[in-house]
This record gives C-alpha cells, sequence and structure tokens, in this order.
C-alpha cells in the first residue's frame, strides 16, 4: 500500500494548462483553402471552389468562345432616326434595311415617338469579324400596337437563320372616357389634384371655363365640377390620358354651365351651341404705343396728314399676332405700307398691319385670335423698325383704340343636333368607371414559364367552377 502510493505521488500532475491544437488553423495560406471551401454570401467575397494552375494537360484556346447571343435596349432619341438607332446597337446593314422596310408597310417609320425603347436580340456570328445577324426585335408601335420581327425557318443541322418575318400584335384598347366629380372647395385646382385628375386636364379645364364665367365671384366651393377626359386603357394594363372633352359646374344637383369640345379646331360651346367666347382685342405685338391716332405731320413727307392707326414700338423680327379671329384678305406690298397683311372679321370690321419684314400667311387663309401672321420690319414709308395698325369699320378707317368687341361661334342645322347628341351620350359616362382594369380573355393570358406554375394554373382551370 506504501509503495503503491509513493508511485501515485510521483506520477501527481502538476496545475500547469495542456498544451492543445488550435480551434483555427494559422496563417493566410491555410485559411485561404478553408475560406475557399465555404459557401458565403457575394457581399463578403464569396470565391467557392479551389483555384488551381494550369498543367500541361490544359490546352490554350485560340480565340476565346463569344456569346451565342447578346440582348441590347436600344431607345429612339429625339431627332434620330430609326435606322441610325439600329445601326448604334450593333445591326447590320443588310438587317437594318430589311427591319426598316417591314416596319414601314405596318406603319410610318416616322410615327414611331421618340423614347420608343426596343428590344433587340442579336445572334451568333457566321464568321468572325463579321456583323452579328439580327435574331429578333420587339417594341411597342403604339398604344394599341406591338411589332415583333424574328427569323422564320432556321435550319438546326446547316444552322442557316432564316428570313426575318414581321409579326402585328394587336393590343385590345378600351376608349371610355374617365370622368370625375368632386367639390369645388376653398380650392378648385386643388379639389381636383386631389380626386385624381391629371394636371394638365385641370389646367384646360380651368381655361375652358375662364373665358365663360369669372371663376372667383360665378364659383362657389358648394359646387360640384364636373370633368370628362379623353381617356384609353390597354389590355396589358398600360393607360394613356388624353385631351378635356368636357368641362361643367353643376350647382344644387343641377348643370350650370356645360362646355363641350367640338369641331376640328377644338372649341368648346356651351349646351345651347354657342362657341366659346373670346373676349376683346389683343396687343399685335408686346411694345408700347409710339404714335396715336389722329392728325401729325409725317415724319418723311414732311407734311400734316391723318394717321389712321397706331404705331407700336418693336425690335425687327418681333411676331405679329392677329387681334382675334379671321380671314386673310390681303397680303403683298400695299404701297407706303410696305408689306402688309389685311384680315378680314365680318360684320364689316378689318384690320391690317403693315412695314412687315416678312409674312407667315397667305391670302385666303382663316387665322385665330393670336396666331402669327407676320414679322415687324421697316418696309415702305417708315423710319425704322415697328408696326403700323389700322382698322376699317365698313371700309372706312376708325381709332383701333375705340373697339372692343368678342367674336363667337354657333352651331345650327345638323351640326347643332349631333352636338347636342354627342353631349347627352358623354354625360351618360359613368364616374370613375375608366379605372377599373379590363377584363383579360382567356387569349390574353400570360404563357407560364416555369413548370410549377403551369401546375397552379391548370389546377386553377380544373377547379375554378368550385371556387368562391
Amino acid at each position: 500500500m506504501i509503495a503503491l502510493g509513493a508511485v501515485a505521488l510521483a506520477f501527481w500532475p502538476d496545475f500547469a494548462p495542456l498544451e492543445a491544437r488550435s480551434a483555427m488553423p494559422e496563417g493566410e495560406e491555410i485559411r485561404d483553402e478553408f475560406r475557399s471551401q465555404m459557401i458565403m454570401p457575394l457581399a463578403y467575397g464569396a470565391d467557392s471552389g479551389r483555384k488551381m494552375g494550369p498543367t500541361s494537360q490544359v490546352i490554350p484556346l485560340a480565340s476565346a468562345p463569344e456569346r451565342p447571343q447578346i440582348d441590347v435596349l436600344a431607345t429612339l432619341a429625339p431627332g434620330d432616326s430609326f435606322a441610325t438607332m439600329l445601326r448604334r446597337a450593333g445591326v447590320s446593314s443588310s438587317d437594318v434595311s430589311r427591319v426598316s422596310a417591314l416596319i414601314d408597310d405596318a406603319m410610318p417609320l416616322s410615327d414611331i415617338e421618340p423614347g420608343t425603347q426596343i428590344d433587340i436580340t442579336l445572334g451568333r456570328r457566321m464568321q468572325p469579324g463579321t456583323p452579328r445577324p439580327l435574331d429578333a426585335l420587339k417594341f411597342r408601335a403604339r398604344f394599341d400596337l406591338e411589332l415583333e420581327i424574328g427569323r422564320r425557318g432556321f435550319n438546326a443541322d446547316t444552322g442557316e437563320t432564316g428570313m426575318l418575318a414581321l409579326q402585328r400584335n394587336v393590343i385590345r384598347v378600351d376608349d371610355t372616357p374617365l370622368r370625375v366629380r368632386g367639390k369645388v372647395g376653398s380650392s378648385l385646382y386643388r379639389s381636383m389634384r386631389s380626386a385624381g385628375v391629371p394636371a394638365s386636364a385641370v389646367q384646360d379645364y380651368i381655361k375652358a371655363l375662364d373665358n365663360q364665367i369669372n371663376l372667383n365671384r360665378e364659383v362657389r366651393a358648394s359646387d360640384e365640377f364636373d370633368i370628362i377626359v379623353a381617356y384609353r386603357r390597354a389590355a396589358t394594363g398600360e393607360r394613356q390620358a388624353g385631351n378635356l372633352l368636357y368641362a361643367g359646374i353643376d350647382r344644387g344637383g343641377q348643370p350650370r354651365t356645360q362646355l363641350m369640345r367640338w369641331g376640328d379646331e377644338g372649341r368648346f360651346y356651351e349646351a345651347s351651341g354657342v362657341g366659346e367666347q373670346r373676349g376683346g382685342l389683343i396687343a399685335p405685338v408686346p411694345g408700347r404705343i409710339s404714335s396715336r391716332y389722329g392728325m401729325r405731320r409725317h415724319p418723311i413727307l414732311g407734311y400734316r396728314r391723318m394717321h389712321a392707326g397706331l404705331d407700336f414700338r418693336a425690335r425687327r423680327g418681333t411676331p405679329i399676332a392677329a387681334v382675334t379671329d379671321g380671314t386673310v384678305s390681303g397680303a403683298g406690298r400695299m404701297g407706303g405700307c410696305g408689306i402688309a397683311v389685311r384680315l378680314d372679321h365680318g360684320s364689316g370690321l378689318s384690320t391690317r398691319y403693315c412695314h412687315m419684314s416678312r409674312m407667315a400667311v397667305q391670302r385666303g387663309q382663316k387665322v385665330r385670335r393670336g396666331q402669327i401672321i407676320g414679322y415687324v420690319g421697316s418696309t415702305g414709308l417708315s423710319t425704322g423698325p415697328h408696326l403700323h395698325y389700322e382698322m376699317y369699320r365698313g371700309g372706312r378707317h376708325i381709332n383701333p383704340a375705340s373697339v372692343n368687341f368678342v367674336t363667337r361661334a354657333q352651331l345650327s342645322g345638323t351640326e347643332l343636333i349631333d352636338f347636342r347628341r354627342q353631349l347627352i351620350k358623354l354625360k351618360e359616362v359613368d364616374v370613375g368607371a375608366a379605372l377599373e382594369d379590363l377584363e383579360q380573355l382567356q387569349t390574353e393570358s400570360e404563357e407560364p414559364i416555369r413548370e410549377i406554375e403551369k401546375i397552379d394554373m391548370a389546377r386553377r382551370i380544373g377547379g375554378g367552377t368550385n371556387g368562391p
């Protein structure tokens, strides 16, 4: 017992720590070796897979293989041609000519709006150094039309590609106008914008009503605005707002003001068929008056005679606007008046604009209030660039500053009947009906890409009658 106790005491361990193998290997090379076998996020620098140097068994390639296809998204820039855009995207000249001819048969190339995006797929080169052939091209040509160009008749054995062919994908479009109603409140503009009316339509609405009534005095906060805008809905989900069609103000449930756009000129007419009022005359040029109507000493002839108009100071080339609607009854050189334009406004009233540098209208042309008819010059008996403006009534000149008249269009006969029918039809549009999504037809449903989506779709179709 004593001997065994002595042996145990002889081999009794001390209390010093024991050396053990570290949990992580030491050294950069060893850690990189472990890291190559890990699965890590790309954000933390994942480099799964061990990299090995080339050996004698590796055969170097003469040239790196090219991608079989390249997808390009091209945009038609303002002022750019469709052909130039295709060449810039890498399409060969022969394919550009073929594509341009195909699209031109479907629609004029000039009708493609700037900003249109074109999906282009370029295929494999037939020989090194040659342009890639065009495999596919697809873009939205119009709101209701999608054009798609692809290869037809591909031969898998020989690798020869077929000819480019065009496919028209007509998109179903609903043209139900968008109608919005609501309280005027403290601010007509803010109330309409809060109701979802586009900003451009609100501006057109206010401008149309402002020509008929005083919005500040005649419109109350308790009144209701009624606006109808041209609206288009595509089956693919896109929406497009157009011009203002109807502008109205209701009070106590009854229409107080009703204006509807009518005719090729886009004028607004009241429900009675009376067109928008064009109040007063506008200044033909933005300059101040330098010489008024009456007797004066002529600056060139040197003696006193009647000055039958108003002289406006303006720089050479300043645009001259028609003071109101009319028809060009004369255009050309008119003696001491130089290059001049004479407008007939009806009811025996006419105006003449003298000393122009050049004209912008011709005889017999109809002009509207504010339309540019010429440019300031100094032709004829003139000491410098200015506009001499005259007005006549019954063939005799009068003081232009004393006349302030308005022009109103009036519908009659069958045109008035058609106008009222269209107004009734337009006001039958339900409020907010155009905001609903179009019901998708079976032929318009998208083809599922993944197999699991096909299974889910088949399950929904098969159990559709038992659904809620």
